[in-house]
């Protein structure tokens, strides 16, 4: 597919945004090319979880200034059109999703590195916001992901003063989870994939769910709508497993299911 490579490892799928040209800057058919791709992966049931990562010297520098005319003049109407069902996609995978992350994600790759579940960054990997730089405010869901990762305080900073935040720091700041050698960053990604795939996927996705749904209700709202999931869960072939592994004190063989 034009724009986006896809693979697979068992049951990994791997996605690479293949645009290096420009560092995988984002145009309209980059991102349809993704939300394509995505639908076209998590078809086969038995894929478990995902892999996004960028081809060449870095993950994603943005959007791409020259393709703006593809948006048309409402530019809302435009990136909700061309932009939304991509990140939208991400955000309501089936299957868990890690981020390898080569080089750099700047501005808008920065918020698509945030859409996955979790992310693996290459030392040489740096993170920076720039919509301040040229005189613009956050946008591609930066402002609803990074304050609830790293803190607003962290967040705003980042966003003022455009300062490029390292693997390193990025890691302590807990919007990495690991950072690793770049020579062995699509490995590493895999081998975290693969320990999701071995999981009870629905329970996983639907524990992602539920966190995101916290930011928006009061502890008693939740508390309620933890167990109405779980009354759903608890009938998967998963959880059924699950609780006949405990019993019978063997380790639970998953199906996502």
């Amino acid at each position: 597919m034009a724009g986006v490579k896809q693979g697979r490892d068992g049951a990994v799928g791997i996605l690479t945004l293949n645009e290096p040209e420009s560092l995988n800057a984002m145009t309209p058919d980059l991102l349809g090319a993704l939300e394509k791709a995505i639908a076209e992966m998590t078809a086969d049931p038995d894929i478990r979880a995902l892999v996004l990562t960028g081809e060449g010297r870095g993950f994603c520098s943005g959007q791409n200034l020259k393709a703006s005319e593809a948006l048309g003049k409402d530019i809302v109407a435009g990136v909700m059109k061309f932009y939304w069902p991509a990140f939208k996609a991400l955000r309501e995978c089936r299957v868990p999703i890690v981020v390898a992350v080569n080089g750099v994600a700047a501005g808008g790759g920065f918020s698509l590195a945030m859409a996955g579940d979790m992310i693996v960054a290459a030392r040489s990997a740096n993170f920076i916001q720039v919509f301040s730089r040229i005189g613009l405010v956050p946008d591609l869901g930066s402002t609803w992901l990074l304050p609830r990762l790293i803190g607003k305080q962290r967040a705003l900073e980042l966003m003022l003063f455009n300062e490029p935040l390292s693997a390193e720091r990025a890691k302590e700041w807990g919007l990495v989870r690991e950072v690793v050698d770049d020579a062995a960053l699509m490995s590493e990604a895999i081998k975290l994939a693969q320990r999701l795939a071995q999981g009870p996927t629905r329970a996983l996705v639907a524990t992602r769910m539920l966190l995101e749904e916290s930011e928006h209700a009061t502890y008693a709202e939740q508390f309620r709508r933890e167990i109405e999931v779980q009354s759903d869960v608890r009938q998967s072939a998963d959880a059924l497993e699950g609780r006949a592994a405990f019993v019978e004190k063997r380790k639970a063989s998953f199906s996502g299911r």
